[in-house]
């Protein structure tokens, strides 16, 4: 089964292709294409082409720069995007704390961040797990105790994603502890990176790259204007943020990228006098991976077109948790087609050995991290269970 683009779709398809791949500087694309890290001026570089042009924030409102699309050009957007390795729109603001604002903010609150937020003036980062609630996030302990005009943070987050590039910070913390649910008493607070009392500490991973952060929060003074929707309802805002979220979370042409990657570097490896890419086994690992993404594809079609009121659908824990399975798939793939090349990262694999596979085994290891974030796969299972098969 194959997707048929209507010849209005199969226009607007080749429209996003040719923007994505002539508009976009050619050393960013480079970069995403051979699994390198972008800098800050990178991400904001590319960000800032795509909002120009109006394709930085399609999903959201029009009139705070979305566009008025179908579900179907919002997958072609965003699967021509990826094709072309092209950074996505910072998701902490395209996809997370834009959204919340556009739906929950008041009028000040959207003039003030959305046109910032899309533009990536404002880098922000997301303040949700903490050491001891990563997927139990309703035991969250960072409080904020009114006092006067401000409230008054105290405590730590973790895993804060590129937060040192960070200006701001959207923040889950408790402002009633006495609640009966401890979901009722979280409240969204959102404060500079520089207010007074905000400390980042860099976590180093095994690769030696920086992209996690500790932030730790002592009497951090945040004026209650910062206050996102109304006090006690920031659980509701977190489900709303975290659906969208695992809306992207599938990266369908991302995994298409590293499959079309895998096929060429197989044909390149040669084993016993032949290439990899005639491996039967290997060939037929392929196939199941390629009709298990077309299955993934078509879910997401249907996820996007059954979405109500712009609200994700349930079957979004769907798309998160098949997802994060097939780009770990993906990158397992291309470890395998390394061989022993794949360990050329940790130790000196001499000049000849290729890019991509120096790079395979550190973006293994990375990808372990998708069946995690935006809500571990165990957690996908529970709420598929219960809203989607009622169990």
């Amino acid at each position: 089964m194959r997707l048929q683009l209507s010849p209005e779709m199969e226009a607007f398809r080749d429209e996003m292709r040719t923007f994505f791949t002539t508009q976009v500087p050619q050393e960013i694309r480079d970069q995403i294409a051979a699994h390198r890290h972008l800098t800050r001026e990178q991400y904001v570089q590319a960000q800032q082409v795509l909002n120009a042009a109006g394709l930085a924030v399609p999903h959201w409102p029009v009139e705070w720069g979305g566009k008025d699309w179908t579900p179907l050009q919002r997958h072609i957007w965003r699967e021509e995007m990826q094709l072309a390795s092209v950074p996505e729109p910072l998701a902490f603001n395209a996809s997370m704390i834009g959204p919340v604002i556009a739906a929950f903010g008041n009028q000040e609150q959207k003039e003030r961040f959305l046109p910032k937020t899309a533009n990536l003036d404002i880098w922000w980062c997301q303040g949700f797990s903490e050491p001891d609630a990563g997927s139990d996030l309703a035991s969250l302990r960072t409080t904020a105790v009114r006092d006067g005009d401000d409230w008054v943070v105290n405590g730590q987050k973790t895993w804060t994603t590129l937060g040192q590039y960070a200006d701001w910070i959207f923040c889950l913390v408790r402002t009633d502890p006495t609640a009966e649910k401890k979901q009722r008493g979280i409240s969204m607070l959102v404060f500079p990176m520089d207010t007074p009392g905000v400390t980042l500490r860099p976590i180093q991973l095994i690769d030696g790259g920086h992209e996690v952060n500790e932030v730790f929060f002592e009497d951090v003074r945040v004026p209650a204007e910062n206050l996102i929707g109304e006090e006690n309802r920031g659980w509701d805002y977190a489900k709303f943020l975290l659906g969208n979220e695992r809306v992207g979370i599938a990266r369908v042409g991302a995994t298409k990228k590293l499959i079309s990657q895998a096929k060429t570097h197989a044909r390149e490896v040669v084993v016993g006098g032949r290439p990899l890419s005639e491996d039967p086994r290997l060939t037929a690992r392929i196939a199941e991976l390629e009709n298990e993404l077309l299955a993934l594809e078509l879910t997401a079609l249907r996820v996007v077109a059954n979405s109500a009121d712009g609200k994700p659908h349930p079957a979004s824990s769907v798309l998160k948790l098949r997802g994060s399975e097939l780009q770990q798939a993906a990158t397992e793939l291309l470890v395998d087609i390394a061989g022993p090349l794949s360990v050329a990262s940790f130790a000196d694999g001499g000049s000849q050995v290729p890019d991509w596979a120096r790079v395979a085994t550190p973006q293994y290891l990375n990808y372990r991290k998708v069946s995690i974030y935006g809500g571990s796969n165990e957690v996908q299972r529970t709420i598929i269970a219960g809203t989607i098969l009622g169990l």
